[in-house]
Formats: C-alpha cells, sequence, structure tokens
C-alpha cells in the first residue's frame, strides 16, 4: 500500500465512492489528484498572464547553450515589457493619479508620526524587505552624516524607523520559503499584529499573482482594522482585474472599496511564472518611486532645495522616473556581451562541481534576494545553516562582518525577526481547518524563530573562510553598488580568493564611471579579475536606479547560469518543486503544456499520427505519481517530477502502452528534457 505523504493532505478529501479506473496511461489517480482537481480549482492558476510563456524568450535554453550572449540578451529584452507598462502608467491620468495619491498619503501619514507596512510571499516579501532593509533604512544611514540630518530629526524625530518591511514567515523566510505559509490567510493577520501596525499606519500589500492568500489576509485585515477610512491599505498586484475575477479570495479585494488597488501588469514573464523576475521588477520599482517622491515632499518642509539635492533628491516627479525606466533597461541590456563571460564561468564551475561566493557590502540586499531565489526557481539547495554536516548549496553570500549577527545586522539594518511561537501557535492550532494546511504551518512555525539567525553565517570571515573557504576553480564575485568605497576588506577578499585559485569577477553598478583604483586593484592580482562596470547616471536618494540596474543584471545572469545547466527547458522552470498548491498547479501545468505542444507537432504526427490531448486531470495524476516515485523509487530519486512526467508520458503515448517509469527515468538521466524534446523544437517554436 502507498505511503500517505503530505500532499495527501491538500485539503479535506471528499469521502471515495469507488476506485477511479487507470487512464489510458496506466496511471490511477491518487485521492491526493482527485481531490486536487474536483476542490482546488482556486489554486489551478495556469489562466494567469503571469504563468504564461512569453514569445521573446520562448526557446531560451536552445539560444543560450548556442551563444550565451544571444540567451542573455532575450532575457534582458522582456524587460522592454516594463519599460512599455510603466509608460502606459505615466501617461494614464487616472493610474498616475492614483500613484500620486500614495504619495500624498505617504507624506502625510509619517509627517503624523505612522508607520509604513509592506508586506509580501515569496519574491515579493523579499520586495518588501528589500524596501525597509535595501532603500529606506540604507538612506538614512547615509543621511546621517549630513549637516541636514539634525533639522530633521528636529522636526520628524525616529522617521528612519517607520518602515518595515515584512516576509511571509519573518526573516527566517528570506533564506527559503517556510513551507506552506503563502496558502494561509490566518498568518496575514498574525504577522500584521506581530508587527504593531495600528489602524492608521499605511499598508502596502504586495502580491505579484494578485492572488496570494497570506497578502490577501493582510489586505482584508488590514482594511477591518482601519474601518471604513479609505486609503489606508493599498494592493499591488501584476495580473489583470479580468483575469484574477474567477478567483474567490482575489475578488474579495478587488470588490472591497476600503482598499486601494495599484495594477500594474506587465505579461509574461521572461521564465514562465517565474515573477521574481519582471512582475516584482515592476513593483519594486513603483514602490521605490512613490516612497521616495513622498519623502521629498515631506523633507521639502524643513530642507533647502540645496539640502535635498545633497541627499539626492532630485526634482523629476512620478511619471518622469517611470519613463526613465527605459533608459536603465536598454543600460543594462547593453551589458549583455560583459555579462555572458561571467554566466559562462560560474556555470562551468557549477558543472565541475565547484562553487560560488558572493561579497557585497551595500549590494548585499539584492546579491542575498537574487541568490537566495534561485533555490525555488530551479530546485537548488538553499544557503547551507553552520550546522550542516556537509555543503549542499552551490553558492553563498558574504559581507565584511565579524560574525553571524554583525552580518545579518549589515543585511537588515534592525535586529533579526523571527515569529514567536506563543502568538502564532494557538491559531495555527485552532483556526487553520484544512490538515494540511495546518500540519503544513506547523512545521513551518518549528523552522521561523529567532534561534533561526544564529544557523545561517553571511559574514566574510576566520570562520566562514575555515568552514567554507574557497578551493582552487571556485567562482567568486565581488558586487559593488552606487558610490560605495572600495576599502580594504574588498582587497583583502579578492587577494584571498585568488590566492586559491578562484575565478573572479567584480561587478559594479553606480552613478559614476568605475573608480581607476578598483580596476587597477582587479589587474594587479596574479590573473586580472574582469571588470563588468554598468554606468547609471541619475542619483538618487535612495539609489533605486541602480538598485534595480543590478537587480535585473542579476537575474539575468543568474536564469543564464541554471539554463545553461539544464535547469530550464525552453523559457519553463521544469525543475521546480511543487512544494504548495500554487506550485502544484504550476507544475501541472507544465506537464500539460509540453506534451500538448509536441502532438501537435507535425513531427509527432508524422510519427505517431493525430493524438488526442492530454488532459488537465491526466496531467496532475501522473504528476502525484511521479511525486511519489520520486521518493520511493531508486531510479527516481533526484529526478525533477515535471521532467520526468513529461518523458513518461510522451513515451507511454509513443507506445501505447501504460507509463514505465523506470524507462523514463532512464531517458531522462541520459540526455535531460531538451535533447528528449529537440526532434520537436523547431516546429514547436513555430507554432
Amino acid at each position: 500500500m502507498r505511503s500517505m505523504s503530505f500532499l495527501a493532505m491538500a485539503g479535506v478529501l471528499a469521502p471515495a465512492t469507488a476506485q477511479p479506473a487507470p487512464s489510458r496511461l496506466g496511471v490511477t489517480p491518487s485521492a491526493q489528484s482527485q481531490d486536487f482537481v474536483a476542490h482546488k480549482q482556486q489554486f489551478q492558476l495556469h489562466s494567469l498572464l503571469t504563468e504564461q510563456r512569453h514569445p521573446r524568450s520562448f526557446d531560451l535554453s536552445t539560444r543560450i547553450a548556442a551563444d550565451t550572449t544571444d540567451g542573455l540578451a532575450a532575457l534582458l529584452a522582456v524587460d522592454e515589457d516594463i519599460a512599455k507598462a510603466l509608460q502606459g502608467v505615466a501617461d494614464d491620468p487616472a493610474r498616475r493619479a492614483a500613484l500620486e495619491a500614495a504619495s500624498h498619503d505617504i507624506t502625510r501619514a509619517l509627517r503624523d508620526g505612522h508607520r509604513l507596512y509592506f508586506y509580501g510571499t515569496g519574491s515579493t516579501g523579499r520586495l518588501a524587505e528589500t524596501i525597509e532593509s535595501g532603500l529606506w533604512r540604507p538612506f538614512w544611514q547615509r543621511a546621517a552624516a549630513s549637516p541636514a540630518m539634525a533639522k530633521i530629526e528636529a522636526r520628524f524625530p525616529g522617521l528612519g524607523e517607520r518602515v518595515r518591511g515584512e516576509i511571509t514567515g519573518g526573516d527566517r523566510a528570506l533564506i527559503a520559503s517556510l513551507e506552506g505559509f503563502e496558502d494561509i490567510p490566518e498568518i496575514g493577520r498574525l504577522q500584521l499584529q506581530d508587527n504593531g501596525i495600528q489602524r492608521d499606519d499605511l499598508v502596502f500589500a504586495v502580491t505579484e499573482g494578485g492572488e496570494t492568500s497570506a497578502v490577501i489576509g493582510t489586505a482584508l485585515t488590514a482594511a477591518d482594522q482601519a474601518g471604513v477610512d479609505a486609503r489606508r491599505t493599498w494592493f499591488v498586484y501584476n495580473n489583470p482585474d479580468d483575469v484574477l475575477r474567477p478567483f474567490e479570495r482575489s475578488r474579495r479585494v478587488l470588490d472591497d472599496p476600503r482598499i486601494t488597488k495599484i495594477a500594474l501588469p506587465t505579461g509574461p514573464q521572461a521564465i514562465t511564472g517565474s515573477t521574481r523576475m519582471q512582475a516584482t521588477t515592476t513593483s519594486l520599482y513603483v514602490l521605490g518611486v512613490v516612497l521616495e517622491d513622498a519623502t521629498r515632499t515631506l523633507l521639502s518642509e524643513v530642507l533647502t532645495a540645496e539640502e535635498l539635492a545633497s541627499l539626492g533628491f532630485g526634482e523629476s516627479g512620478i511619471a518622469d522616473r517611470l519613463r526613465g525606466f527605459a533608459g536603465i533597461q536598454q543600460t543594462v541590456a547593453a551589458a549583455a556581451p560583459k555579462l555572458a563571460a561571467w554566466t559562462d564561468r560560474e556555470a562551468a564551475g557549477y558543472a565541475a562541481g565547484h562553487r560560488a561566493t558572493y561579497l557585497a557590502t551595500r549590494a548585499l540586499m539584492p546579491v542575498f534576494v537574487d541568490v537566495t531565489e534561485r533555490a525555488p526557481t530551479f530546485r537548488l539547495g538553499p544557503l547551507d545553516p553552520v550546522d550542516a554536516p556537509e555543503r549542499r548549496s552551490w553558492i553563498q553570500v558574504w559581507t565584511p562582518a565579524g560574525n553571524a549577527q554583525q552580518a545579518w545586522q549589515a543585511l537588515l539594518h534592525r535586529p533579526f525577526h523571527g515569529l514567536d511561537k506563543a502568538l502564532y501557535l494557538p491559531p495555527f492550532e485552532t483556526g487553520i481547518q484544512d490538515p494540511y494546511l495546518r500540519e503544513s504551518a506547523l512545521r513551518g512555525l518549528a523552522n521561523a524563530g529567532d534561534e533561526q539567525q544564529a544557523l545561517y553565517d553571511l559574514s566574510y570571515s576566520d570562520a566562514n573562510m575555515r568552514r567554507s573557504g574557497p578551493q582552487a576553480g571556485d567562482s567568486g564575485a565581488l558586487i559593488l553598488l552606487g558610490d560605495e568605497a572600495h576599502d580594504e576588506a574588498n582587497r583583502q577578499w579578492l587577494q584571498a580568493f585568488a590566492s586559491a585559485g578562484a575565478d573572479l569577477v567584480l561587478v559594479s553598478v553606480s552613478a559614476r564611471p568605475l573608480a581607476s583604483e578598483v580596476v587597477r586593484d582587479a589587474a594587479a592580482l596574479p590573473r586580472p579579475v574582469p571588470v563588468i562596470a554598468v554606468t547609471v547616471p541619475q542619483r538618487d536618494a535612495f539609489e533605486l536606479d541602480q538598485t534595480i540596474a543590478l537587480k535585473m543584471l542579476l537575474n539575468a545572469h543568474s536564469t543564464g547560469v541554471m539554463a545553461k545547466r539544464g535547469r530550464v527547458v525552453g523559457n519553463t522552470m521544469t525543475s521546480v518543486q511543487p512544494g504548495n498548491l500554487k506550485l502544484i498547479g504550476r507544475a501541472t501545468w507544465l506537464i500539460l503544456s509540453h506534451v500538448n505542444a509536441v502532438l501537435e507537432t507535425p513531427a509527432w504526427r508524422d510519427a505517431h499520427g493525430r493524438t488526442a490531448p492530454l488532459a488537465y486531470a491526466e496531467a496532475n495524476a501522473v504528476l502525484f505519481e511521479a511525486i511519489e516515485q520520486r521518493r520511493n523509487a531508486p531510479g527516481a530519486s533526484g529526478l525533477p517530477e515535471v521532467e520526468l512526467s513529461v518523458v513518461a508520458v510522451l513515451d507511454a503515448l509513443k507506445a501505447s502502452a501504460p507509463v514505465d517509469w523506470n524507462a523514463a527515468a532512464t531517458r531522462l538521466r541520459a540526455g535531460g528534457l531538451s535533447r528528449y524534446l529537440a526532434p520537436y523544437a523547431t516546429t514547436m517554436r513555430d507554432r
């Protein structure tokens, strides 16, 4: 008898009436699969615009294998969609007015001593923390050295402490999402309470899909807390309203007059469903522009124009800043040829069993976010804890700091915030009716407390050099952001890694050309270090433009590396781990779309005739069976469920025989999914 997995509890299962008959593939739908197809339609999200395949990167895996620069150019070209979307917002009086209203309300709230709370899940949770710890707090640290700071503190005491960014699951979730949390509306309410958000504070609930349960729970709770007072709660999302309306939880927000909506649809992502890319870039830039505009307005009440300029504030309004994104995108896209060499080296290093280390100071948050988001997107091991018996992560992020606590402070610019079990445990035990979600939440809560801080050490320190220092053939990347000084710690790190035989690169994104001393130091090492320097001319107070440029560069680079390592097929993340309800739905859709795309090609029809397309229920039944195969069958261990399923289904349809999991696993290991699908690639691309 098959053992009951955690996925068996993905909802209250409907009473079984009769064992379903095996399908034409010889797969009998499990109870889990029957329940998901029949009762979890609200998590079957393949209709969302952000889940569609983008035509400009459709054949990314083939292109980047042949020409890395061409593949990176395809990825970066999709960012043109952001420029067009932001141009559309700037040119639309109603949508522009909504952002100006948000800026006005932020100014008013900060003037009156209230707080701003940004909340998201997964990539939008990291966006929320970036707003606080990557933009807001670093600005106030720089401002502290300005003569103008005394005037600011006299009029607005404690202003630098009034922005809070929170990810679902607390700061531990920055490392890796905590299982099941995003499916629970209750956690949004609890984290709002945990952070002490009051009715007069402003809440920005950010969800790229527009349907994330935890974020919706935050928005609805904040609206209830504020009562009938509109414009206390803002809902930011990246899908059109008409696409979201079939989902009941989304309709609740869209139809709530107490919640102000900011819709920022940009279309499909460069990697299908990977909203860490264009969707999050769009929302981060828009919210950063609005927050900076509001801050400038507030400070203009006490500072002169010269003092504002000394802090980096320009005169451009929201619309002009949005239109200016096109220039940032073009600057980043032009760096593709230099980026390609780095992408090739890092991918080759992983292929040879080596690892990579990134060192960053001012760039720490965008670097950390990009690295940690690689794990769920491409099924990599998350960052290693300090007590790991062996290194599983391909990559680590360091910052010049003496120990783990100092490194967390350098990342967050505030104390680490975990989830207190005393607050969360009782409502989890009694308030979550769905047994899967309850058990999943309780498991996640066990790994979300303040004690998690000590398990992860991001410091460039003697302890980390002894524990996980560089080996010959490893990769190292020094990342500089803004007007960052090239200090002695950077030089020591470069020298140490060069001496160990690591392949190094220096990446700089700033408002001015890279200082000659930095280039000179890089060239003086035993092996000259390649330099990728991107100049984003506008100096803005929050260094938002440079941060966004670095984000796009890192997103393209890391995606390119994973595509070259076979973790992407076409432009789909076929290595995705179906660890929550949304990802089960995404994995099902990937199986369905890849199989049916092949069945429609002339190459398939010439060889096998017309074949009835795979149905959603069939794809989902195969997925759940693949999950069990991966867990329990030695031959399938370690293989991505989506890729294994696609090969198994197509093999079965070719032979008009039941699925043979062992044969599918053998075939997949021998050549990978891209090679398996290669005979159909041209005709699929021409569809």
